[in-house]
């Protein structure tokens, strides 16, 4: 395979939009969101030597956005905030199915509390999205884990864009209500 090289100039155009998704579901908070997507980029460029090619763009921003996330929830939130959520996604255009953690530097050193709380937050995802009605379930995996188009999905599940982002947001707000009740407590 070959080696993969940054293209930074096409960030926001290619990725912005994917990673203010992925975002504003963990951080429920549009400017939020927006700041850490800004910060992602800016941390990337940054770092830009250290990208060994072996994951895709995307991927490696992926990787430095869950780092801030994790920064922004261990700032605003001491016990619960130091939770990572590892979620698997299926990517026709990754080889490897899972995040890439070992293509960042990790500022921090995930201790076994941290990997308990991040297994538990991780299962309590899971159960909260079984939970849902199937077809949210489904369009919420399929946009928000897996990261379809919205062209696609609607394509293949038979619904206008309108109704799918109705769909989303209900599912989110069930997904917030269950972690909530089961996580947050």
């Amino acid at each position: 395979m070959p080696e993969r090289k940054l293209d930074p100039a096409q960030w926001v155009d290619r990725y912005a939009d994917y990673l203010f998704n992925y975002t504003i579901v963990r951080v429920n908070d549009r400017i939020i969101a927006e700041d850490l997507v800004q910060e992602t980029f800016l941390a990337a460029l940054k770092s830009a030597k250290s990208f060994k090619g072996k994951a895709s763009e995307r991927t490696w921003l992926i990787s430095i956005l869950k780092r801030k996330i994790i920064d922004y929830y261990r700032k605003n939130n001491s016990a619960k905030g130091k939770a990572e959520v590892k979620i698997n996604y299926n990517d026709t255009d990754e080889q490897n199915g899972e995040w890439l953690e070992e293509q960042v530097a990790d500022a921090f050193d995930i201790n076994a509390e941290d990997a308990m709380q991040n297994e538990e937050l991780g299962l309590a995802i899971q159960q909260c999205i079984s939970r849902l009605p199937e077809k949210q379930a489904e369009v919420f995996t399929k946009k928000t884990i897996e990261g379809m188009e919205t062209e696609d999905i609607c394509k293949e599940l038979n619904i206008t864009p309108s109704n799918l982002w109705v769909i989303i947001h209900r599912a989110r707000t069930s997904l917030i209500e269950c972690l909530e009740k089961n996580w947050f407590k």
